[in-house]
């Protein structure tokens, strides 16, 4: 199975530089702007964009992405809203991959089939359920993989041994690290720490790397790109669409938010 992700992320390493992955809540700042805005992030830069599914329960986000979820669960967002979304999005646009973000229960009511088949004719190309552990992601594996969708990996700094190398070894797209103990938009990174999981991870395992969770800004996505394949950024993007009145509004604000940071990242990375 090769998709859009592993083809992006191979093109990126062959120029030897981290892939820029921002999240946005689907249906926020509202269900109009959400496909403006990930056209937007792709012009400012976003190699794959991870849509994040409204949910009720976002046990693992913090207070921004968890009061993004109950506005878009406000306006009725749900999976099979998403869907139609990332079909939306692929009217025009057949090459940026797009990773679903969000927790089991929503894809086990949609039925793991249909839901599978369903994403696949969308264009989804991966999901990453925080929820689903690899003791149970079995069954996920096998719907989702008999429709070429990558099952994307949640590892955290308290995993570690066998269960560290079992999340590595069943990384597809890339393997998700969680670079600390927390929700979403909370503390402060410890690179040095950071890097040294990374390292830990690199050392049982040949997945690619995303780190995610409090990467607020240029400088810090610059200095994880220096250890990492890739880098996620949502709560403080997702905080700066919030307020946005408009679609043009959020538009431009996702391009003035994300821009930067990609060209931090190019400009370090020789391109």
């Amino acid at each position: 199975m090769y998709t859009r992700i592993d083809r992006c992320l191979d093109e990126l390493a062959a120029k030897k530089r981290a892939a820029l992955i921002p999240f946005i809540t689907a249906g926020d700042p509202s269900v109009a702007a959400t496909v403006p805005v990930m056209h937007a992030l792709v012009v400012a830069g976003a190699d794959i964009i991870e849509l994040g599914v409204p949910f009720s329960d976002p046990m693992a986000d913090g207070p921004v992405i968890q009061q993004s979820s109950e506005r878009a669960l406000a306006r009725k967002v749900g999976l099979r809203s998403v869907l139609s979304m990332v079909s939306e999005f692929r009217q025009s646009d057949q090459t940026t991959p797009v990773v679903l973000m969000g927790y089991l229960n929503p894809v086990e009511m949609f039925g793991l089939d249909r839901f599978a088949e369903a994403a696949s004719l969308a264009g989804v190309d991966g999901v990453l359920l925080v929820d689903c552990p690899p003791e149970e992601s079995a069954p996920v594996r096998v719907a989702l993989n008999s429709q070429q969708l990558a099952l994307v990996p949640l590892a955290a700094p308290t995993s570690a041994g066998e269960r560290l190398r079992q999340l590595a070894d069943d990384a597809q797209g890339y393997l998700y690290y969680v670079s600390f103990a927390g929700v979403t938009g909370a503390g402060k990174l410890d690179l040095a720490d950071v890097q040294t999981r990374v390292a830990a991870i690199r050392s049982v395992s040949q997945a690619r790397i995303a780190v995610g969770f409090g990467v607020r800004d240029a400088d810090s996505a610059k200095r994880i790109a220096a250890f990492a394949d890739a880098i996620v950024i949502g709560s403080a993007l997702v905080s700066s669409l919030a307020s946005a009145e408009s679609t043009a509004i959020a538009c431009a604000r996702a391009e003035a938010f994300l821009r930067p940071i990609a060209e931090a990242l190019r400009a370090g990375q020789g391109e």
